[in-house]
């Protein structure tokens, strides 16, 4: 994203680098990464794929929990207890153990009772088929397509923001033969490129959020 917003994002102890004259700076990520590499993780009450552990209560047989089984590839720490990323071939599974649960105790996810509870109870189906070794599915909060078109909407709005006119914009994006090969103020491109300003726009200003969201037919 072009922008992150810090409210949905947990704080975490920055990293520290040496600077010159014996000073020191601070990050909250380690420099060295690049923006695909760093690990993110969102508030839970954002993020509805995160997925809730507690413990699991006395009369509930211990016998058969998958709680070992979890692997905490990336670990953070707040207020809420740890967040962990659970990897499972290509899939990442974002999980937080609340702060009362003992890591390596027995388990129990939770699932809200409200809308939000369709989308922990999907992702909480595959993190247990992946602890058993079923086959699991594909994240499924973007298809391939809408994929796509967030990424010309950031390719879009960063050209717009540095000054680009709308056909320049979509000479990059489809390539000067095409645009030319068209009437520009009638041209379905200039109508495309313009939705796709707009929408980036939107995510800049926080619409990011709902790509965080899983998308149901009401």
């Amino acid at each position: 994203m072009p922008k992150r917003m810090p409210n949905p994002c947990r704080s975490q102890k920055p990293w520290r680098r040496a600077c010159g004259n014996g000073g020191a700076c601070s990050f909250f990520v380690r420099p060295s990464l690049t923006a695909a590499q760093t690990p993110i993780f969102w508030s839970p009450e954002t993020d509805t794929n995160t997925i809730l552990l507690g413990s699991l209560p006395d009369f509930l047989p211990a016998d058969g929990n998958l709680a070992a089984g979890l692997k905490e590839a990336v670990r953070r720490g707040d207020s809420l207890g740890a967040h962990f990323v659970h990897q499972a071939g290509d899939r990442k599974f974002h999980v937080l153990r609340l702060g009362t649960a003992e890591a390596d105790a027995p388990l129990v996810a939770m699932i809200p009772l409200d809308a939000t509870g369709f989308d922990r109870l999907a992702e909480t189906e595959q993190l247990l088929r992946a602890l058993l070794d079923l086959p699991i599915q594909p994240d499924g909060r973007m298809t391939p397509q809408q994929r796509r078109r967030a990424r010309q909407m950031l390719q879009a709005v960063d050209g717009h923001m540095d000054g680009a006119s709308y056909r320049q914009i979509a000479e990059a994006l489809y390539g000067g033969e095409r645009v030319r090969s068209e009437h520009w103020k009638t041209s379905p491109l200039r109508a495309n490129v313009i939705s796709l300003v707009k929408g980036g726009l939107a995510m800049i200003a926080g619409g990011y959020r709902r790509l965080l969201r899983h998308h149901h037919k009401k």
